[in-house]
């Protein structure tokens, strides 16, 4: 079930909110460019996205916030922006799009990348990417929790010879130790997990459809 979190509101409210933030700069549009392009996707329960060809997800990391911290990538991703939709998930196409019921996948918690992918895929639902997710912080900051936090799947690396990097993008909290330094403590964290493993404070976050502009769905599954 979707994890219990306070209705998203309207896109057009999400729209302001990022321009509050500065996210429609980082992705080339103009306050009344968003504006209007939000006004062209509705959905309910629908999280206004900014394409990742536009927006990139290290630099709307720093927007994010927890705990009066702001948000930031780990010094071993410096890779981030990188990271791309895997073959099951298709974005929209446009300027923005919208994800619509999201579920922060505590359920999933303690189950590794490569087990989660095909029960979302059979459940009909589709995964998170990690511009998604930030996106999702910044609109409710809360979703992040002290040992509820959660996995980004839908967003890979591939290397050069095709297969897929190691590592999934998760979205934390900071303990502030290690590289990340103590003046991030609680600060949220884009970070990464070994496909492979298993941790009992990530889920894995998915939705049930994305929306573009022109109201048609991009397709969840294509296994």
């Amino acid at each position: 079930m979707p994890t219990a979190l306070q209705p998203l509101p309207p896109t057009a409210e999400q729209a302001e909110r990022l321009i509050g933030l500065g996210a429609h700069r980082i992705g080339g549009l103009s306050a009344a460019q968003l504006r209007e392009e939000a006004g062209r996707v509705h959905a309910d329960r629908g999280l206004l996205v900014i394409h990742p060809d536009r927006a990139s997800a290290s630099r709307l990391a720093t927007l994010a916030e927890h705990g009066g911290k702001r948000g930031f990538v780990v010094a071993d991703m410096t890779d981030a922006d990188d990271f791309a939709a895997i073959e099951p998930v298709e974005l929209p196409a446009g300027p923005v799009y919208v994800t619509v019921d999201l579920d922060r996948g505590d359920h999933m918690a303690n189950w590794s990348p490569g087990e989660a992918l095909p029960a979302i895929i059979a459940a009909g639902r589709t995964p998170l990417t990690l511009g998604e997710g930030i996106h999702w912080l910044l609109q409710q900051p809360e979703v992040l929790e002290r040992n509820r936090c959660f996995m980004t799947i839908g967003s890979r690396l591939r290397k050069a010879d095709g297969s897929f990097d190691a590592r999934t993008p998760a979205l934390w909290i900071s303990n502030g130790t290690s590289r990340d330094g103590r003046e991030n403590r609680n600060a949220p964290k884009v970070g990464w997990c070994w496909a492979g493993n298993r941790h009992t404070w990530l889920g894995v976050a998915s939705a049930a459809i994305r929306i573009g502009p022109t109201g048609k769905a991009a397709a969840t599954s294509r296994l």
